[in-house]
């Protein structure tokens, strides 16, 4: 039996760090929303064992991969002995702030019990994905979402009116930024590292309302007081977007990826041109409806 299921991405609207716990993570809230922009994973019975392939190479296919970590952890909570091999098709950039890895994950968890028929609740998916990471256990569903804690605990929420018809243009500038290196360097930025509780929220119910652009002022995200000063090319990014028409901007995640939030799908895709003709063509776009 084969199975083949796509694996979304996230933006970040809002990423509001709280403060650093005593167990070294740090507490924060956070309003995630999906974006259709997959990689692909495909599950086959087969064999013995578990296996990991995928198109790109320079992904590691064992245990250093959230896929592979994934499915043993589904196949010894589940007492699976089956073999099974996993294909993993890339298109989201890496190291991006998008999530891609951890999508990865969790579609991992639900497709093989999906191939499997089942034998774990949705409640011990959630226990495995919220182990793995922090940011797996959002994508066990599909809508935008709160979060909370060290980004574990979700809590679904309505699709957002003010974000009816609207698209995101991602933008990934080629390189990287380390999550454990923002977060660490959150410390020479007290206000960004404590930041107010309630924003999320406060985001959210602007977003309930049919407004975007009184609701663009609440986007926010602490991770850009560091990667800003490092890569102010990204600032450089959101002033253009801004200037030619973004409703908002923001930065996803720890970045590197900056996202634009336009009212159509036509006005992202035309803002992508206008950003190519700008910046060149060494950065990776992307115009994907809401």
């Amino acid at each position: 039996m084969t199975l083949e299921r796509p694996s979304p991405c996230k933006v970040n609207l809002l990423l509001n760090i709280l403060g650093k716990r005593p167990d070294g993570y740090h507490e924060l809230e956070t309003l995630m929303h999906p974006v259709a922009l997959v990689d692909r994973l495909v599950f086959e019975r087969e064999g013995s064992g578990l296996s990991l392939s995928c198109n790109d190479a320079t992904l590691p296919t064992d245990a250093r991969n959230l896929v592979f970590r994934a499915a043993a952890e589904f196949m010894a909570a589940a007492k699976i002995r089956d073999g099974v091999k996993i294909h993993l098709e890339k298109n989201i950039p890496q190291a991006a702030g998008l999530g891609g890895g951890s999508g990865n994950a969790a579609t991992a968890l639900l497709g093989l019990n999906e191939l499997f028929d089942k034998p774990l609740r949705q409640e011990t998916l959630g226990e495995i994905a919220a182990g793995l990471g922090s940011d797996i256990p959002f994508f066990l569903q599909s809508g935008p979402a709160l979060a909370f804690g060290r980004g574990e605990t979700i809590e679904p929420i309505e699709p957002l009116p003010a974000l009816r018809g609207a698209a995101f243009l991602l933008i990934h500038p080629g390189f990287g930024i380390s999550t454990p290196w923002a977060y660490q360097q959150l410390a020479r930025f007290p206000t960004a590292l404590n930041g107010r509780p309630g924003r999320a929220r406060e985001l959210a119910h602007a977003l309930g309302g049919a407004n975007l652009e009184q609701a663009a002022p609440s986007f926010y995200n602490s991770l850009e007081a560091p990667a800003l000063e490092k890569f102010p090319i990204l600032a450089l990014f959101q002033e253009f977007l801004r200037a030619h028409g973004a409703a908002a901007t923001l930065m996803s995640g720890s970045g590197s990826t900056t996202f634009a939030i336009t009212r159509t799908l036509p006005e992202a895709q035309a803002l992508g041109e206008r950003f190519r003709t700008r910046f060149g063509d060494r950065n990776w776009l992307a115009a994907v409806p809401i």
